[in-house]
């Protein structure tokens, strides 16, 4: 069996990542620093779970800070790849600080390529965002699509992340794939995100925000889909950017619908000014991702909602205390 150091390790993806990597008998080192870029509770959860996993060692750390590399050395022996999910999302709250953001995602990605060159990791997974897309390129956006207009800190934060990787396979052969995640959602995700947002606010008979006319569109994949995808990338490949979900779109106005169906409970709909910082639409053409790594999705939007519904009746007693933001 191999050892995985996974960043980010209690957030959203990466703890799916992690429980898949551990079920199939490997060692995994989690790193995270528990940050509250939103409400612990959710990465308290999650983290909680991965405890009980055999094999998982957690390191609280901030893979920004540059003391982190040699810090990771000791386990950085024997390790077949660091998947670095840890980051600093959202597109609206990048706006304001965008320094946190070139912090986690710039300097992080930085610091972890240094950890596979100084200790022979061969292996460096990198997770961007379909937000590098803009709004210029044609859908379904493919990996070949001009990324050189990102929208705002966040979307040009990972792209440079995107570049980091390039430049350290060119100068020293490591092995680098990055993943180019489209919206993704399940249980415990983040709750600044219209699935968590819906759901817990029609479950409590709280207004339901929408910006813009609620016609704008987005490809959802579940988590589960994307936690394999991004393992079944640990593979060597050379460098590749590859794009992972996004596989089923539907308007923010048909997903509360889809909700209102779920919960059997009538959405209470308010509308606002879109943000300037919102794409319209996003949609993967995942075809590269067929072709390379023979992913594909498995859970239909229909059934993933289903799940994430019961998930937050099942834990409501708290889930109905996190904050939206």
């Amino acid at each position: 069996m191999a050892r995985y150091i996974v960043t980010g390790a209690a957030g959203f993806i990466a703890a799916r990542v992690v429980e898949m990597l551990a079920g199939a008998g490997h060692e995994v080192v989690g790193v995270d620093n528990l940050n509250n870029a939103y409400d612990v509770r959710l990465k308290e959860w999650r983290l909680g779970n991965l405890r009980r996993l055999p094999g998982f060692t957690f390191l609280q750390k901030d893979i920004s800070e540059k003391s982190i590399v040699p810090e990771l050395k000791e386990y950085a022996s024997g390790c077949s790849a660091i998947i670095n999910l840890a980051a600093r999302a959202g597109v609206r709250s990048s706006v304001i600080d965008p320094w946190i953001y070139y912090q986690t995602n710039v300097d992080g990605a930085l610091n972890m390529l240094e950890v596979c060159r100084q200790f022979d990791i061969p292996k460096f997974v990198q997770a961007s965002s379909s937000s590098v897309y803009g709004e210029n390129n044609p859908m379904p956006y493919r990996e070949d699509a001009n990324t050189d207009f990102p929208m705002q800190p966040y979307a040009a934060s990972k792209k440079a992340s995107e570049v980091l990787g390039y430049t350290y396979h060119f100068l020293y052969g490591l092995d680098v794939t990055v993943f180019r995640y489209f919206t993704v959602y399940g249980p415990a995700a983040r709750p600044d995100m219209a699935m968590f947002r819906f759901n817990q606010w029609i479950h409590e008979g709280k207004t339901v925000q929408i910006n813009g006319d609620g016609n704008q569109t987005r490809g959802f994949t579940y988590v589960d889909d994307i936690a394999r995808g991004t393992i079944q990338g640990c593979k060597p490949l050379g460098y590749e950017i590859i794009n992972l979900g996004g596989h089923e779109q539907i308007s923010m106005n048909d997903l509360v619908h889809l909700f209102e169906t779920k919960i059997s409970r009538k959405a209470i709909l308010e509308y606002h000014p879109i943000h300037k910082a919102d794409a319209l639409a996003n949609l993967s053409d995942s075809s590269k991702a067929i072709r390379v790594l023979d992913w594909k999705p498995q859970v239909s939007l229909e059934e993933g909602v289903t799940r994430l519904v019961n998930w937050y009746q099942s834990e409501r007693t708290w889930a109905s205390q996190v904050k939206t933001g």
